[in-house]
This record gives structure tokens, sequence and C-alpha cells, in this order.
């Protein structure tokens, strides 16, 4: 009998395309998640894999669609809430996902929000507002708007809870994790803008630990050492780290092998 594999796709900007290729080394090797959850980038990439998304599919996207422009990604808004909308990435996903039903999609997919009228994350995984959700998790606080979803307003996921591993334990046998924010420790830090960037990666890193310990096994990816969060540009060479990772990854945990199918 087969297990249930559930993987757990962090947030992290552009760092998250790391996440394609981690997608990419498990199937070649045999191992096809069955659900999927995430936060933020994770989210987006965790949905197109949900919806039949291949990993090499999502590279291809990228390529057509050069969304990896910071120039396309931003589109200025008159909106209280933002300087930005999420245009590029609606448009995305209604190209991509013509649905827009969590019921509809090949695999379970689960989305983390944050919600900033009770102060909570959410994870999401059920009902026709498939496209809000995602959108609100990779909304970042102050560069894209707000989204207002019934009585509550969302924003990026990655803000409360950047690893939503909670929803798989009792439904999978066994959890793959993928870190894109690994934190490393710090020597003394002189710049203003590491002390904004590592300020925000300490928040992140410490609402991860719970779901991170939640993993049968953790993958990280070391781009964070060479690459940050706004590299989007770098994506080939940013998934490429994840590939390389995970192979190395099962190399040194060939019990994870056992659940190749």
């Amino acid at each position: 009998m087969n297990k249930k594999i559930g993987v757990c796709l962090s947030g992290g900007g552009a760092l998250g395309y790391a996440h394609i290729g981690v997608l990419k080394a498990l199937e070649e090797k045999g191992i096809y998640p069955d659900i999927i959850s995430g936060s933020s980038m994770g989210a987006i990439v965790g949905v197109l894999y949900a919806s039949g998304q291949r990993p090499e599919d999502m590279l291809q996207l990228l390529r057509n669609e050069q969304v990896f422009k910071i120039s396309k990604l931003l589109n200025p808004t008159f909106s209280a809430t933002g300087i930005s909308d999420q245009k590029v990435l609606r448009k995305l996903l209604k190209e991509f996902l013509p649905h827009s039903d969590f019921a509809l999609l090949e695999k379970p997919f689960f989305v983390c929000v944050a919600n900033l009228s009770t102060s909570e994350w959410e994870i999401i995984g059920e009902g026709p507002l498939l496209h809000e959700y995602v959108v609100a998790s990779a909304s970042v606080p102050g560069v894209f708007e707000a989204n207002n979803i019934g009585e509550w307003t969302y924003v990026d996921g990655a803000l409360f809870n950047n690893f939503p591993a909670q929803v798989l334990k009792k439904k999978c046998d066994v959890i793959i994790g993928v870190d894109v924010l690994p934190y490393y420790e710090q020597k003394k830090i002189t710049k203003k803008s590491e002390v904004l960037a590592l300020s925000i990666r300490s928040v992140q890193h410490r609402n991860s630990i719970e779901g991170r310990l939640l993993c049968d096994f953790l993958i990280e990816s070391p781009a964070i050492k060479k690459y940050n969060e706004f590299s989007f540009d770098k994506y080939e060479e940013i998934s490429k780290i994840g590939f390389n990772t995970t192979l190395d990854y099962l190399k040194l945990n060939p019990k994870l092998m056992k659940f190749a199918k």
C-alpha cells in the first residue's frame, strides 16, 4: 500500500523558485507528493503543482511570461493598502487555473494566509475562492495591497506562519518540508539594509519552527547564501540549487526513497 506523502513549501520570495527544483528532483526519483501546503511563494508553486503543472512546465512558464522581472511584478496602484496590485499573479492564475475552486485541483492543496483582522494565521483548503486566497498569501504587507475576503482582511501568509505543515499532520503518512529561508548564524551586522532583511527573516524563521518540527524530512535550500528574496531574475539558478540540494539530501537520507512509487 502506497503511503500518502505531504509536502510543505515555505515562503521566501524569489528564493521560492528552489521549490520547483526540489519537486523536479523528487519526481525524478519517483517521489510524488499527494498533498501540498504552502505560504506566499510556496503557495504559488504549490497551487500550480496541485493543478497538474510539472516542475519543468513552471520553468517554461517563467521564461514565456517573464514574470521574473521586477518591473512586471510591480504594478503601481492608488490603493490605500499597498503600492502595487497583484495584476500579474491574478492573470497567471486565471490563465493556468481557469476555475477558482479547491475541489477541482488534481491534488489537495492548502494555502496559508495571515488574517490582519484577527491577528491569526489560517489555512484554507476548500471553497470557490482559490485565486483570492493564493493572491492574499503572496501579498507582502506594504508592497502589495491587502485583500478583503468576506469580512476579513488578509495579507502574506508568511507574516504569521511561513511553514504551514500543521494541516498535513493528520492527512499524510510522511511529511517532506522544504524551507527556502533556513536561518544561518550571522556575524556582526553593519548595514541598515541587512538589519531590516535579517529582522524579517528572523521573524519568519521563528514562526516556522512549529511546522519544521512536524516534518519527517526537511530539505533546506542554501540559495539564500548567494541570492535574496528579490533575485527574481535568477530563477534558473535558484531552481537548480533546489534540484541539486534535493539529490544530495536523498543520498544522505535513503529512508526517504522507500516512499518512491
